[in-house]
């Protein structure tokens, strides 16, 4: 698994970051082969050079399209060709959680359904090849956090194909809005456009926080340039980089980390439910944990005109947001979820398996700050143990508690 740092002093594209990817070493392969598997072969051209900004050098990149009548490609095409190619699991996964993302802020500032949105900057040949090769890239390069600085988003307007927006444009603004995403001034930039929606969903479906870099060892580099002039160097950086020893890769310089503390965005859902039976929430709940919520709990509440109804919660992670809400609508009943993004804090942890007098037991063992550990036995090889042999849950308690006191614990990795 592979630690990233992503330096953008002038903004977020995705030619920029794919450019930055292939500076890297990423070969075209992996971004044509994707492609290929979508029925896009033959219809782009990737046009790849070094060039210099301010004096620095880095790799351009530019989609050039083949495309002689290029179609309208809509959200609701785009997610069907998604679903039904042949990409392989995890690239799939994450193209769509990028493209649900850019589909739910355009239709969040045109005031459509997602399912309704149709624009060229999700539609075009260009964010396609973007999209999916830079997705595809970081997985080539098996990148399991990406840390990225605070990007600023521009002043000033730009063109578009609805017209004149003004600058950030105002999908950038819901992006970093529903993620709660910071954004650096721009107030010493020449106006224009630095972030892209297309650039930033990408780094937000991707990056597990938005800072400083943490103390970390350069061991590859890759510059992906712009394409306007600025007073400055119009580029980013992604960096391959081995944390230091004992350091936390998530816990930046002035981070509110303790020590093996990790914080981890979250969404919370929730919808107010009171048509719905006890089997009907209980299936709702179960499919949602299946469709990868951390999370999932309910509460009893009042509703209007007194009715009795249930609040019904799911801890989600952000990039598994569109899933999930595709869940609430196909199992439950409820016309709205709410969501509200928070943060938890985890403890370093581990899961391993104790032979025991009575049979074989998971456990789940986590680091404490400052030093010491916990470990808790699994509940349902308990009571398995218990129902197996006979007896009460108490006296297997007592039996893995004697096994474990025995037991050499692994040091902490």
């Amino acid at each position: 698994m592979a630690l990233v740092l992503l330096d953008a002093p002038t903004g977020l594209a995705g030619n920029m970051l794919l450019a930055a990817l292939l500076d890297l070493g990423l070969p075209e392969s992996a971004i044509h082969g994707p492609l290929a598997a979508l029925g896009l072969e033959g219809r782009y051209r990737l046009q790849l050079e070094e060039r210099r900004s301010a004096g620095l050098r880095g790799l351009h990149l530019a989609v050039e399209s083949l495309e002689r009548e290029p179609p309208h490609r809509h959200w609701r095409d785009l997610r069907s060709l998604l679903i039904a190619s042949a990409l392989e699991p995890r690239l799939r996964e994450r193209v769509l959680a990028v493209f649900g993302l850019l589909a739910e802020a355009e239709a969040a500032v045109h005031g459509h359904p997602p399912e309704q949105v149709h624009f060229h900057e999700v539609g075009a040949l260009d964010a396609l090849v973007d999209i999916v090769g830079v997705c595809a890239g970081l997985l080539h390069f098996d990148v399991d956090t990406l840390i990225c600085t605070v990007p600023p988003a521009g002043h000033g307007s730009v063109a578009t194909a609805h017209g004149w927006l003004p600058v950030p444009a105002p999908a950038v603004l819901e992006i970093a809005r529903s993620r709660g995403i910071p954004l650096a001034s721009s107030g010493t930039f020449p106006p224009g456009e630095l972030t892209t929606p297309t650039g930033l969903a990408l780094v937000a479906c991707w990056a597990a926080s938005f800072g400083p870099a943490p103390a970390a060892i350069p061991q590859q580099i890759g510059v992906g340039l712009g394409s306007r002039a600025l007073d400055r160097p119009n580029l980013l950086r992604l960096v391959l980089a081995r944390p230091v020893e004992g350091a936390d890769p998530l816990a930046a310089d002035g981070d509110l980390a303790g020590p093996g503390e990790r914080p981890e965005p979250l969404l919370l859902q929730q919808a107010q439910i009171d048509d719905a039976s006890a089997e009907d929430l209980a299936f709702l709940a179960e499919a949602l944990r299946q469709a990868g919520a951390v999370e999932v709990f309910s509460q009893a509440i009042l509703m209007k005109k007194g009715r009795p109804g249930t609040l019904l919660s799911a801890l989600v992670p952000p990039d598994l947001a569109p899933q999930l809400r595709a869940v609430w609508w196909r199992h439950g009943t409820t016309l709205g979820v709410r969501e509200q993004r928070q943060e938890r804090w985890r403890l370093p942890r581990e899961s391993f398996t104790l032979a025991t007098p009575l049979g074989v037991v998971r456990l789940k063992r986590a680091w404490l700050p400052g030093g010491g550990e916990r470990c808790k036995p699994e509940y349902e090889d308990l009571a398995a143990l218990a129902h197996h042999h006979g007896v009460s849950l108490q006296q297997v308690r007592a039996v893995v508690a004697e096994s474990m006191a025995g037991a050499t614990m692994e040091s902490r990795p």
